[in-house]
């Protein structure tokens, strides 16, 4: 990217998103043309998303980027603007798409993914519940509340990924270390009151293949007073060894009589819910030529199997994608229309993913606009018409 600074115009920007894709692209953009005004929308009155809402508490080094983000917003001509509903419909939110693309030279949608992905055999019973909304509720997001939350004792997570292992993680942490962490009493009351003594995660992979993090498998073996185990199945030749000789190494050194139990299950997927006011049990099948399958008791289930783009969004990637000169892959949505982050490629990447994802798609911003350099730069945004959703960082 060239990051020197041109005597050509400097555009106006309209960032709909303030997670850390929306912020990265902010501080590529604002690198090249540092006389822009660049504006960040969020529907929130705070920013940062998926980093202030979606890391654990007990992650705070991964928090850390916010400090940077910080400094993004004492740059001149770089405002974020909060509770502002950015929409697709007229009338139904702060101000409209359109509103938006009129006013400013570029306009990116970096909006994340917000929905718990579901599978078609876990119904809709009572007791099952999103990693996403679960994530966000020990984090204090304003949408979650623990109304109807009910754990128990006995909780199944499906998932194996990083999100999956922050649960089983939480869930096993004293109260009074979730306390220190700023996680308010009644969301610990919550998910501490079972109180939880059994959980069992599944997960579609064997454990070389498994996607969690081998730093989050070694952190588990800081917890007290858990037993772990697993159904191991050893790596084939060609398999990376190190996340199955990880958990290995976790159940060896686990203690033999604690009186709390995690149990890995790998190379299984659910395939029913069953119980009447609650759910009761998960039936999984084995994803070998047996075929065979069992049945979990338990209290609860905790689904980690990715994100999805909200239905119910105000503003959706979705509803661009099938007009002319769309391309995903560099982020273009439309003339002077961007997409970024989760919401361009998918709910995959971690937070320095993000940044390069948010780089790349600055570079074809950069190249899009200086290929229409001819064209009259609009008047842009003022963060002054929109002063009441204004809030401090």
């Amino acid at each position: 990217m060239d990051t020197t600074n041109t005597t050509e115009s400097q555009p106006s920007v309209a960032i709909v998103g303030s997670g850390p894709s929306g912020c990265y692209l902010a501080q590529f953009l604002r690198k090249q043309w540092r006389q822009s005004e660049i504006v960040i929308f969020d529907r929130l009155d705070t920013p940062y998303g998926l980093v202030r809402y979606g890391v654990a508490p007990d992650h705070p080094g991964t928090r850390a980027v916010s400090k940077q983000f910080d400094r993004l917003f004492t740059r001149d001509n770089v405002t974020f603007v909060g509770s502002t509903i950015v929409t697709s419909v007229e009338g139904s939110g702060d101000v409209t798409l359109d509103q938006l693309r009129s006013t400013f030279d570029i306009v990116v949608l970096a909006t994340g993914l917000h929905a718990d992905r579901t599978l078609d055999c876990l119904t809709d019973l009572p007791g099952v519940y999103g990693a996403g909304g679960l994530t966000r509720l020990i984090n204090g997001h304003p949408d979650e509340t623990v109304d109807g939350l009910h754990l128990g004792g006995h909780i199944v997570i499906v998932g194996h990924g990083n999100v999956a292992i922050d649960l089983l993680r939480l869930f096993l942490t004293a109260p009074e270390q979730l306390r220190e962490l700023g996680v308010a009493d009644d969301v610990i009351s919550a998910i501490t009151s079972g109180p939880v003594r059994e959980i069992d995660i599944v997960g579609r992979s064997l454990p070389a293949a498994a996607k969690f993090d081998l730093a989050m498998i070694k952190e588990l073996a800081t917890l007290s007073d858990v037993r772990f185990e697993a159904d191991m199945v050893a790596p084939a030749d060609n398999e990376d060894p190190s996340r199955h000789d990880a958990v290995r190494m976790l159940i060896d050194s686990s203690e033999p009589s604690a009186q709390r139990i995690v149990r890995f299950h790998f190379g299984w997927e659910p395939v029913e819910l069953d119980g009447h006011d609650t759910v009761a049990g998960i039936t999984v099948q084995a994803l070998d030529e047996s075929g065979r399958t069992f049945r979990l008791e338990t209290d609860s289930v905790c689904t980690a199997i990715g994100f999805a783009e909200d239905e119910n969004a105000p503003l959706r990637r979705g509803d661009h994608t099938s007009a002319e000169h769309v391309d995903l892959d560099r982020g273009i949505l439309g003339d002077s229309l961007f997409c970024a982050g989760w919401l361009r490629r998918g709910p995959r990447g971690t937070i320095p993913e993000n940044r390069a994802d948010a780089r790349m798609v600055a570079d074809t911003i950069i190249a899009d606009f200086n290929a229409r350099s001819t064209a009259a730069s609009k008047p842009g945004y003022s963060a002054l018409d929109f002063a009441h959703h204004s809030a401090a960082i």
